[in-house]
């Protein structure tokens, strides 16, 4: 036998070193697919595909080898590790680099030698095949049954676009996989593309015409693997095989923002979107801690390890993926990630019109709830189950909303209004855009961008349709407790809200949040704190709710826990004015005006509200005794642009001593402003000195915060 002779290594030689740079691996991903092409053009399926048969040349040129050299599956006892499985062939194959519809024994095209070629990019990027399973009888099942982990996840400086072929590549369906090897040859180019400023390769790309590929069927093949692809394809035998049953249960997790592959920077709405959703959906289950969206977002494009990611958000285990749309399909893979261990437990890849984008969401948490075993009550079960199509148009402008109403700007609150009413206009039974138009207007208020008079009424319209339109939808019922509470001062109906809510989804951190708040209020101090930490477990990494566990510690009067919390979230984010804001507060308390000063101007310098801090500094400077400085500090807030509530001039004039003063303001931001703040009253130590008062206890029984 003569044979040409090629000078070089293969690629198996050449990844024993390790993985490849990106722009090499595009260089030879490009060649591969042109060897690939040429051989489909004449008919050939290589069927046997693996570094192994690649060899590179001295000057970088490829050339794919060994065309219909089919070999003879070995007997099963002599096959127990996966370097083994690698050395033959089975069924016309390579057991690691074979497709699912090889593995079957079904017939095989094109589409079978794209699939290895996945692997091999996936081999090249990583080091490490899709695949790590050592018997035959487990990787055959990885195989046919799992999804692969993200290359990007064991190779952080990986590009999406080279990932995304690559998992195209690797779809179990062949309907799914490139067409044709120029398909892939024409996206690796691409990608190619992105990362270099030359548009065309500089390397010629060397083509192998081969010899048709002689078919040859093993029998031993036939007689082993044919029934065991049967017996891999019972889900029960094959968890009993691969002791699924002995996983431990998982009771924490988090959704990581979900890739956007859509390749269109616009589409950020939809990938946020959709881990939004997933993340509410996965909190309905009681059993299971989900950490909140304000926390995870944060690592949208992180390039952290795994198990960093885990400790820093104290989770079990973590769900990433990506969501690909494209026209009216959507495509969502997720994978299921043991934290700590860093261990891939489970993946899938989900798809289904826009329409069905909820079905398609339920899908994927009834998926992750059974892998993690989580415990799911009757009631639970049917709100996860209860879905149904969605107006495409109305969802979308919904989406866009929530998108804008994140930001947390003035602008993003604008454009959020808009969304929701363009929502609401197009299908008014559409109750997530009422619940978004509640939290707008509740929040624009607290901005001081609506008047409350203005924000409150129609914050609890929007949130009451809500609520009459899906009964089930907790972030309704937490912006109609908020507005019950700030406006309307319905204690006890704010309270049945709160509650329904976290009955509703136990992992809403806004619902512990805001329900602590209450809970302080009425000086139910105790089950305060256990909301309000409920919430920073729920979003570890989020100042605001960091500090509010802080707040709650100040009103309870514990003044060196607030300030060890208050200390704690400045670790998070040194220059988060809020936190400075409540130190000021807690120097005041313990008579240190001066250090209090320079706390409430560290404030105003990281851009903390200017108006409460300039009033917190008065208060300091009257309770110094510097009473002209209080003064002149209040008379210059009130000469301002920006307007002072009436309770904030209290606040003054109750460190003044001038108590006539102090009752008159807030008479005026009780009677009048209907100023939220106004609900502190009872537990703002500010306003020890008029406790005595008539007219203060007059309106505490006007708030109904008697007793």
């Amino acid at each position: 036998m003569v044979m040409e002779y090629i000078a070089g290594s293969t690629l198996t030689d050449r990844l024993a070193a390790g993985p490849l740079p990106e722009r090499e691996i595009l260089e030879l991903g490009v060649q591969i697919a042109a060897a690939l092409e040429e051989a489909h053009e004449h008919g050939v399926v290589h069927r046997d595909l693996k570094p192994g048969n690649i060899r590179v040349t001295p000057k970088g040129n490829v050339k794919v080898l060994d065309f219909g050299l089919a070999k003879l599956l070995q007997p099963e006892n002599e096959v127990s590790t996966i370097d083994l499985l690698s050395t033959h062939a089975t069924g016309g194959g390579t057991l690691p680099y074979m497709s699912p519809e090889q593995l079957r024994g079904a017939p095989v095209d094109v589409r079978s030698d794209i699939y290895a070629a996945g692997v091999v990019l996936y081999e090249m990027t990583t080091r490490r095949r899709p695949f790590q399973e050592r018997t035959a009888v487990a990787l055959a099942d990885e195989i046919l049954h799992r999804v692969p982990p993200r290359p990007g996840r064991l190779r952080h400086d990986l590009s999406p676009r080279l990932e995304e072929v690559i998992l195209k590549c690797l779809e179990k369906d062949p309907e799914k996989r490139y067409r044709s090897a120029k398909e892939l040859g024409v996206d690796l180019l691409r990608s190619r593309a992105a990362i270099t400023e030359v548009d065309a390769l500089s390397v010629p790309l060397e083509r192998f015409q081969g010899k048709k590929v002689a078919k040859i069927v093993a029998i031993v093949a036939l007689l082993i693997f044919v029934p065991l692809v049967a017996i891999l394809s019972m889900r029960d035998l094959r968890e009993r095989l691969f002791g699924r049953a002995k996983q431990t249960r998982i009771d924490s997790l988090a959704v990581l923002p979900l890739s956007n592959l859509s390749g269109d920077p616009t589409q950020e709405y939809f990938s946020d979107g959709m881990t939004e959703a997933l993340i509410a959906d996965l909190s309905r289950i009681g059993a299971l801690r989900v950490i909140s969206r304000t926390s995870v977002m944060q690592y949208k494009g992180t390039k952290k390890p795994m198990p960093q990611i885990a400790q820093e958000l104290k989770v079990g285990a973590l769900v990433e993926g990506s969501v690909q749309r494209s026209g009216d399909k959507v495509r969502i893979t997720a994978e299921l990630i043991d934290g700590l261990a860093d261990r891939h437990l489970w993946g899938q890849t989900y798809e289904s019109t826009l329409g069905d984008v909820l079905v398609l969401q339920s899908d994927v948490t009834r998926a992750i709830a059974r892998e993690i075993k989580a415990v799911v009550t009757t009631d639970e079960q049917a709100r996860l189950a209860k879905t149904h199509s969605v107006n495409v148009e109305a969802n979308e402008a919904y989406l866009k909303g929530r998108f804008f109403w994140n930001k947390r700007t003035p602008e993003g609150f604008n454009n959020a209004l808009d969304f929701f009413q363009q929502a609401i206009k197009i299908d008014p039974t559409y109750a997530p855009a009422y619940a978004g138009l509640a939290d707008s207007y509740t929040l624009m208020q607290d901005y001081g961008l609506i008047p409350p008079n203005e924000a409150y009424p129609r914050a609890r319209a929007a949130a009451v349709k809500a609520v009459e339109l899906d009964e089930t939808l907790a972030e309704a019922h937490t912006s109609l407790a908020a507005v019950m509470e700030d406006y309307f001062w319905d204690w006890s109906g704010a309270e049945k809200e709160y509650q329904r809510a976290i009955e509703l989804n136990p992992s809403y951190e806004t619902s512990h949040q805001w329900y602590a708040a209450l809970l302080s209020t009425l000086g139910r101090h105790q089950e305060a704190f256990v909301e309000a930490e409920r919430a920073r477990d729920l979003a570890p990494l989020s100042p605001r709710i960091n500090i509010d566990v802080a707040w709650a510690y100040y009103w309870a009067r514990r003044y060196d826990d607030a300030k060890a919390q208050s200390l704690k979230t400045l670790e998070l984010d040194s220059q988060f004015a809020p936190a400075y804001t409540l130190l000021g507060w807690i120097a005041v308390r313990k008579h240190l005006y001066e250090e209090a000063i320079a706390e409430f101007q560290k404030a105003l310098g990281f851009s903390g509200d200017r108006t409460a801090n300039q009033v917190a500094i008065a208060y300091a400077r009257a309770m110094a005794g510097e009473r002209i400085k209080a003064l002149r500090t209040l008379d210059e807030l009130q000469a301002g642009s920006q307007s002072v509530a009436s309770y904030q001039i209290a606040v003054v004039f109750a460190g003044l001593g001038e108590k006539e003063k102090a009752l008159a303001s807030l008479e005026r931001a009780c009677y009048g402003e209907h100023d939220k703040w106004i609900g502190f009253l009872k537990i703002d130590p500010s306003f020890e000195i008029l406790s005595s008062e008539p007219r203060f206890n007059g309106l505490l029984h006007r708030l109904n915060l008697q007793g």
